[in-house]
């Protein structure tokens, strides 16, 4: 593969790929735009690649201490070869970890070390790394370079494109955050063969989410048991949400769609204390959404029940634990709330959807709409 496009400007010479096969971009065409790059065996070429995009230098590699395990001496060996000083900060898995004193301890040894802010970051993991990392290059030296290294599904198509970076406080999740967009993103699928059933699982549900929201073909394709390569699913949630993140990038209009399911997705994880996925939440927060909006005339019968059956059939919880109003007050702490009111994102159909504004007020009635029949209600 010669002369490919890299962001704007560059381009890479290089057969990229274990398999011989070519990557394919997708395009993000922000304020300081760049090209997230899917394909296979990309991790081995990855110090090459970051070449293109960022002068080698001193690099710290970031990464919690089960992905480190599978790929981080890999990735070193790359980013040196390149030519970059690379140094290892891991800490330990899970949403737990999404925190401010691991933010500043991560901020403290970047000091340490005398790290500045023509240096690069590298976020090499799923959405905890991509968030906690990326938070970092967002707020050291006021704004220091960082590459995105996806190594889930979830964080693929999700957390490491349209540079929301964040961590949690007890009073809420990703209630701290910054928007900075990265230099690059990898998406070596490979990855994804290490990935427990649950999590792999909870990706493919933030992949149902961008059906619902514009890509009924898509929405088909996962709801009957999709088995073809991971990268007929990847690029098409890259290319809608690089479309609305290039039309809204700070999150003030359209963007906000791509929150669908989270308002309640969100209250379901800290509720569990986070022992339900991501994106097993966002799937049953897109699926009491439905079904709220059916019962206040705002989505055409059957939708909630597609979604459903989608989940079922991906092994996905389909019922939520909580109640309403448990929901509802979580909820009113979303950092979407503006005042007295929140944005939900309401299906018309699979394959459109639409804002609306509510009164926190009306949360617990809606979020009871659309758990109508459920035990827990």
């Amino acid at each position: 593969m010669t002369g490919v496009e890299l962001g704007t400007d560059s381009t890479i010479t290089h057969h990229w790929g274990a398999e011989g096969l070519p990557p394919t971009p997708v395009g993000v065409n922000t304020k300081r735009p760049y090209s997230v790059w899917v394909g296979h065996g990309l991790l081995e070429n990855l110090g090459e690649m970051a070449a293109v995009v960022q002068k080698p230098g001193p690099a710290v590699l970031v990464s919690d201490k089960t992905v480190a395990g599978y790929y981080g001496e890999k990735v070193k060996a790359s980013l040196t070869q390149a030519g970059f000083q690379v140094l290892r900060y891991t800490f330990p898995p899970g949403e737990k970890s999404k925190n401010l004193k691991r933010l500043s301890h991560l901020l403290e040894r970047l000091g340490n070390e005398g790290f500045n802010r023509g240096d690069l970051i590298v976020a090499l993991g799923g959405g905890v790394v991509g968030d906690l990392a990326g938070l970092a290059a967002a707020i050291y030296s006021r704004g220091t370079s960082y590459i995105q290294l996806p190594t889930t599904l979830l964080a693929a198509v999700d957390s490491s494109v349209g540079g929301k970076t964040a961590v949690n406080l007890n009073a809420g999740k990703n209630l701290v955050g910054a928007v900075w967009q990265p230099k690059l993103v990898v998406c070596d699928c490979n990855t994804f063969l290490t990935l427990p059933r649950k999590e792999l699982a909870s990706g493919v549900a933030e992949c149902l989410k961008y059906g619902v929201l514009g890509d009924e073909a898509l929405f088909d394709r996962l709801a009957t048991g999709f088995s073809g390569p991971w990268e007929d699913i990847v690029i098409p949630c890259l290319k809608q949400k690089a479309n609305i993140v290039g039309q809204d990038e700070t999150d003030d209009g359209g963007r906000r769609l791509l929150n669908l399911g989270h308002t309640a997705g969100h209250a379901i994880e800290r509720l569990s204390g986070y022992t339900v996925g991501h994106g097993e939440g966002v799937g049953l927060g897109m699926l009491i959404m439905a079904r709220a909006a059916e019962r206040m005339g705002i989505c055409i019968p059957g939708v909630a029940n597609r979604i459903e059956a989608a989940l079922k059939a991906l092994a996905l919880p389909s019922r939520c634990p909580y109640t309403p109003l448990q929901l509802a007050r979580l909820a009113k702490q979303d950092k979407k709330r503006r005042g007295d009111e929140i944005t939900l994102v309401l299906p018309e159909k699979i394959g459109h959807c639409v804002l609306r504004t509510v009164k926190l007020v009306e949360l617990r009635s809606i979020f009871a709409l659309g758990m109508e029949g459920w035990s827990c209600v």
